[in-house]
């Protein structure tokens, strides 16, 4: 019996006012851990009828009867009644309690104490009650502490990522968010925060077939979030907790219910299970590409997420969006706005939303018959018409949304292929405006990028372009974007004067100025190279 927070039979004994009784445990000394509910005095025939279950009673044994079989019925009834022990005060009525009672007190596996000096009764149960309010009291307590922690989480700008961390780690086991019906949207676990490995396989485990949704296992805990309305209609999600590494109390559910009420409060501002599901799914995306869920473990979670796509080779997608705070609730509308859009896209789709990072993860299932090319035209498309549906992208933006595609390839590839793409649609800021970049084409920015903050780097920009930077802050016409024309066309100045508008003559004139003020040959490899490499290397370390 669950002891947290209740006074037990053997903290009841240890107290002064019964410790004066200088009690004696006749049976069941293995079961004075029992939980205390209530005390209760008295003696008449029909007491057992009066009592619930839980109760410590004291009595002088009056009401016991004088016949043997009478004493065994009346210990019966207490027993079948629950009670947590029988304290018989001996005097009067009893020298020593009678064999009848003992042994049906023991067959019935009853805690019987008798306590061989007066105490006053009323003194006894004053006290006991004392402690048991000062129990319950500390278990609100440390609920409302729970509640407060959710409160501040929100607060900050959290949500039910945070709020489910907050109470995966009290309650030391796992956590899940789910609609009315049972379908995931959430999981959390004790230390992890985000949904890793373990949330997922115990879900699949012990919730993930249909029949297992209707209720939780024994010893779990389900608290239903409220939508807000009158009926059954008004739940909005359920909030589940299981008991796997360790057992549920009393206060994990209050902590619960508490949460369940902020839950609500935070589902209500954007309606956002589908964001609450998306960012479920984008953190499984991340912990697969930072290495956390092994490549053997991912398709069996991934497939709870919904995403099963069978032998196909798997393509990373990343969409990175403008580092402008998004408006509030754009991040809800976005995850509804991409469901919708990516559902013509024609393959399998696993996408998750990062909003701390700005990110969109995504896996699909790479189809016979498609190319893909074919494939990231689509979902890049898709994906830039969800982000203006959310207002997340807008025309004129001096920072795009950037859409990455990593390599094709299985299980075994696809974390490493979205850290890859995720790393270089970073590294694509500021790059010319694309449908899609090809992850594998964007290996050299991505070193720079992550050199960006080593000094040579910066030393490296000003030897090579530095006076070329000097002329324009101060000089007119500016030839710094002439050089990039002329780069971006590989040297072909026929190409570079038509993009810059130019007869090829003021071209000539502009490169031969260019070669005077870099002191360098814009015909040699070698010199070509190295700039290149510093207007790339210009996007990260200013």
């Amino acid at each position: 019996m669950e002891t947290e927070g209740a006074i037990t039979v053997r903290r009841a004994l240890e107290l002064p006012g019964l410790r004066a009784g200088l009690p004696e445990v006749l049976t069941c000394a293995d079961r004075l851990d029992r939980a205390v509910r209530w005390v209760h005095a008295g003696e008449a025939p029909n007491l057992p009828a009066l009592l619930k279950g839980g109760e410590l009673l004291l009595t002088t044994g009056l009401g016991l009867g004088s016949r043997p079989a009478d004493q065994r019925a009346f210990v019966r009834k207490l027993a079948d009644r629950g009670i947590a022990a029988l304290v018989v005060e001996l005097g009067p009525r009893f020298s020593r309690l009678p064999a009848a009672i003992v042994e049906a007190a023991r067959t019935a596996g009853l805690p019987l104490v008798q306590l061989h000096r007066e105490v006053p009764f009323v003194a006894v149960t004053e006290e006991i009650h004392t402690e048991i309010v000062n129990g319950h009291y500390a278990l609100l307590r440390r609920a409302e502490e729970v509640h407060r922690r959710c409160t501040r989480a929100v607060l900050d700008g959290g949500g039910v990522p945070q709020v489910l961390g907050i109470l995966a780690d009290f309650a030391a086991n796992p956590v899940f968010l789910e609609t009315p019906d049972g379908r995931l949207l959430f999981a959390a676990g004790p230390g992890t925060g985000p949904a890793g490995a373990g949330p997922l396989q115990v879900w699949e485990g012990l919730r993930g077939a249909p029949e297992a949704r209707a209720a939780p296992p024994d010893g779990s805990v389900l608290v239903e979030v409220p939508g807000g309305g009158p009926g059954a209609g008004s739940v909005r999600a359920r909030l589940v907790l299981l008991a796997v590494p360790g057992p549920l109390l009393t206060v994990h559910r209050m902590a619960a219910e508490r949460a369940a009420g902020i839950l609500a409060v935070v589902l209500m501002q954007a309606r956002q299970e589908e964001e609450v599901a998306a960012r479920g799914r984008g953190d499984f995306l991340t912990d697969l590409a930072e290495g956390r869920i092994a490549p053997e473990d991912a398709p069996a979670q991934a497939g709870v997420l919904g995403f099963r796509p069978g032998g196909d080779p798997l393509l990373p997608v990343v969409m990175r969006l403008a580092p402008e705070p998004a408006p509030s609730g754009s991040w809800a509308l976005l995850a509804r706005a991409l469901a919708e859009e990516l559902a013509a896209v024609g393959a399998p789709v696993l996408v998750g939303v990062r909003p701390v990072e700005g990110r969109v993860p995504l896996l699909l299932a790479l189809r016979p018959g498609i190319t893909r090319p074919a494939l990231a035209d689509r979902v890049a498309a898709a994906l830039r018409a969800g982000a203006a549906r959310a207002g997340l992208e807008r025309a004129g933006d001096r920072t795009p949304a950037v859409v990455v595609v990593g390599a094709a390839g299985g299980w075994a590839a696809a974390g490493a292929g979205l850290r890859h793409a995720a790393e270089a649609a970073t590294a694509a800021r500021g790059l010319g405006e694309r449908p899609w970049y090809d992850a594998r084409r964007l290996d050299i920015d991505l070193l720079l990028w992550r050199l960006r903050d080593h000094p040579d780097l910066a030393s490296f920009v000003d030897r090579a372009i530095g006076p070329l930077l000097e002329h324009d802050r101060t000089s007119r016409p500016a030839l710094l974007p002439t050089l990039e024309a002329y780069l971006a066309h590989a040297g072909r100045k026929a190409e570079a004067a038509r993009e810059l508008h130019l007869n090829r003559q003021t071209l000539y004139n502009r490169l031969a100025r260019m070669g005077e003020l870099l002191g360098t040959d814009l015909d040699d490899p070698e010199s070509v190279l190295a700039l290149s490499l510093a207007l790339r290397a210009r996007r990260h370390t200013r």
